[in-house]
């Protein structure tokens, strides 16, 4: 499955991983250095603790690397009418006015208006057109939106 995620985003998995093998890779080949230097590895704490940094280190770069194979760029949508990834829909709701950015899941950020396009709200957007009015079924309960307008 693709994994959704604006170009900023994208940048930040990248520093992440190239942090994760420039820096931490480093850190942890000298912290092992030093414990090596301690004597018996068999009873050496310090050098267990570094050995298991390592492994929990290389696991995230696969882990980030992997990711990065299967990510789908969110391009903001330019003049469609449509509600898709990327969109900023501004709905009606219960009389008040609320805006939200339709993002993927690892950019989610309700109280910052950023809205998964596998949560509940923001797959009964998805597809939608400017007037359509959408019931969303949450586990809080039913509301409805009135959609105003697709930027």
């Amino acid at each position: 499955m693709a994994d959704y995620i604006s170009l900023e985003g994208l940048e930040k998995l990248k520093e992440e991983l190239e942090n994760l093998k420039a820096v931490e890779r480093k850190a942890i080949a000298q912290r092992l250095e030093a414990a090596k230097a301690l004597g018996d590895l068999s009873e050496n704490s310090e050098y267990q603790e570094a050995k298991e940094a390592q492994s929990l280190n290389e696991v995230k770069i696969a882990e980030l690397e992997e990711r990065l194979k299967h990510i789908v760029v969110i391009q903001k949508p330019v003049g469609t009418d449509i509600v898709q990834v990327g969109s900023t829909v501004v709905v009606e709701s219960d009389g008040g006015e609320e805006t939200y950015m339709i993002v993927g899941s690892e950019e989610a950020d309700p109280v910052g208006g950023k809205i998964s396009n596998e949560s509940p709200t923001g797959k009964a957007f998805l597809g939608k057109k400017r007037g359509d009015s959408v019931e969303v079924k949450t586990p809080g309960g039913s509301r409805r939106y009135e959609i105003k307008e697709i930027r």
